[in-house]
């Protein structure tokens, strides 16, 4: 009779301690911002007196409040496996538009940027979806596209138009509630929607069935090419409206604005742990990367020997830190 011998591991790693660290990776992966931000914002408070101040807070939330919205949309895009790097020039043409439709009323300030943008959005979406081309090279031509017809409106940016001053419009941006200013609101608001539109709703699982597998969500029997087309048209209507609030808060439309703020954008939803390669992210870490960013910007200015640019310094090795933290986890989290 010959026995069969089963060589057991000598260090037998328990099934529940492997969970244990899956759900830990999860968990860090989801919420590291948070945790950062909360760290980044004690520090400041002890080492610099004047950031912890109502007005210092209320700046710093002003200010994040345009990348906020456009990173929302972001946060949809990426998570479909996408990219937008169209955002920031469509951000600048919704701020001209409205400025310049701000002559005829509040409504046409507001309605003629979400029209065009959306419009931008919806056809950067149906190349997309509808002809295979690379969101990257769509979305290029779209940033081009918006900056070039910005650059018509204006007459290569030899005009500024500006919003009337008794122009209701203006109370948009620069209105305020209880000391805090109406984009802040407007922006929590959005976020507030974002959230249940992607964690109740069939469009919102659907996103991530997109991002996770194409190929397995079409089997699945759902609708690829209209969820992407969709979530496009959403990326471009919020930059506008992103737009629009800038340009009632500075009372004209500035053509400058909005040069490189897609990648902000883009790293503002990565630090918030959503995953580039789709399939995976939550609104909340976004609103978290872009707190961070402006929690960054604001200390830098607090120094006061450092310039501005040192914040793309800053972001950018975040960005990299917290990439290759992503790639760890979720390699960790696959891995038994």
């Amino acid at each position: 009779m010959t026995q069969t011998l089963v060589q057991k591991s000598p260090h037998p790693v328990p099934v529940e301690r492997e969970h244990r660290r899956e759900r830990l990776a999860a968990l860090a992966q989801r919420h590291g911002a948070l945790a950062v931000l909360t760290l980044a914002v004690l520090v400041s408070s002890v080492v610099f007196p004047s950031f912890p101040t109502a007005e210092n807070a209320n700046g710093i939330a002003i200010q994040s409040s345009f990348l906020a919205i456009i990173a929302l949309g972001m946060t949809f895009v990426i998570i479909t496996g996408g990219i937008d790097l169209s955002v920031g020039s469509v951000f600048a043409l919704g701020g001209v538009l409205a400025a310049y439709a701000s002559q005829w009323g509040p409504a046409p300030a507001l309605l003629l940027p979400l029209a065009v943008c959306g419009a931008i959005g919806l056809l950067q979406g149906v190349l997309i979806a509808y002809t295979g081309m690379a969101p990257f090279i769509v979305t290029l031509a779209g940033l081009l596209g918006a900056r070039g017809l910005l650059l018509a409106i204006t007459e290569e940016g030899a005009n500024t138009y500006l919003v009337p001053k008794d122009s209701a419009f203006l109370e948009l941006g620069q209105g305020t509630l209880l000391g805090v200013g109406y984009p802040v609101y407007l922006a929590v608001l959005l976020f507030g929607l974002g959230g249940l539109l992607l964690q109740r709703t069939r469009y919102g699982q659907a996103v991530f069935a997109v991002g996770g597998s194409p190929d397995a969500a079409a089997l699945m029997g759902l609708p690829v090419a209209r969820i992407r087309v969709l979530t496009y048209l959403l990326s471009g209507m919020l930059a506008g409206f992103a737009g629009v609030l800038n340009a009632s808060r500075l009372s004209s439309g500035v053509t400058i604005l909005g040069v490189g703020l897609e990648l902000d954008a883009i790293a503002a939803v990565v630090i918030g742990g959503t995953l580039l390669i789709g399939g995976a992210g939550t609104v909340s870490g976004t609103l978290c990367g872009v707190l961070l960013l402006g929690v960054i910007q604001n200390v830098i200015n607090q120094i006061g020997s450092l310039n501005s640019s040192y914040q793309s310094v800053v972001s950018g090795g975040f960005l990299i830190v917290v990439v290759v933290v992503q790639t760890y986890l979720s390699r960790r989290r696959h891995l038994r």
